[in-house]
């Protein structure tokens, strides 16, 4: 009996406290599409991408021109000749390859400049996030754009040391008990 009423006053501390708590949610696709700096900033990453994306297709269609080139000629070559030719167009492709790499590949061109541009206006965003939610008395809020994220939590409601503690581990000791 006296567990049960233990679990009963828990169950009401918490509900108190999750009622307690004020959240709110915002759109950030919403904030950056009325925001012109961002609008700008996209316009010059779809441009840029464009120019690059043509310039991998003429590389592209260069190397198909070689190839065509080499399938007419290839009757008239000798073994030599025709290796040489291969190894070329083969370098051709490596080398577009890469090119393609290097503009939109995890970490290249496309992504830096992304960053380089679109970061700032971000954390301009976030932060203002953070005021609006401090000012509001908010301890999350939410972002409905694409996958629901939590943009800012009011650190008081972090939980996370009292789940290490829970599971036997703590800051200064790494383990607490063995089991």
């Amino acid at each position: 009996m006296k567990k049960l009423i233990l679990l009963f006053s828990i169950v009401c501390c918490f509900s108190n406290t999750v009622f307690s708590q004020k959240t709110g949610y915002v759109d950030t696709d919403y904030i950056m599409s009325n925001i012109p700096e961002y609008k700008a900033a996209q316009a010059e990453l779809d441009k840029v991408s464009a120019d690059w994306q043509k310039e991998i297709e003429l590389r592209y269609s260069e190397i198909e021109k070689l190839k065509t080139i080499f399938q007419a000629e290839s009757i008239l070559l000798t073994d030599d000749m025709k290796k040489k030719r291969e190894v070329e167009i083969n370098n051709k492709e490596k080398e577009v390859k890469e090119l393609q790499k290097k503009r939109f590949g995890v970490d290249g061109d496309l992504f830096n400049k992304r960053v380089e541009l679109v970061k700032p206006i971000q954390d301009k965003i976030y932060s203002a996030i953070k005021q609006v939610a401090e000012k509001s008395g908010l301890a999350f809020i939410f972002d409905r754009a694409g996958q629901v994220a939590l943009l800012y939590s009011n650190s008081r409601y972090d939980k996370s040391e009292d789940v290490l503690i829970l599971l036997g581990y703590n800051k200064k000791k790494k383990i607490i008990k063995n089991k």
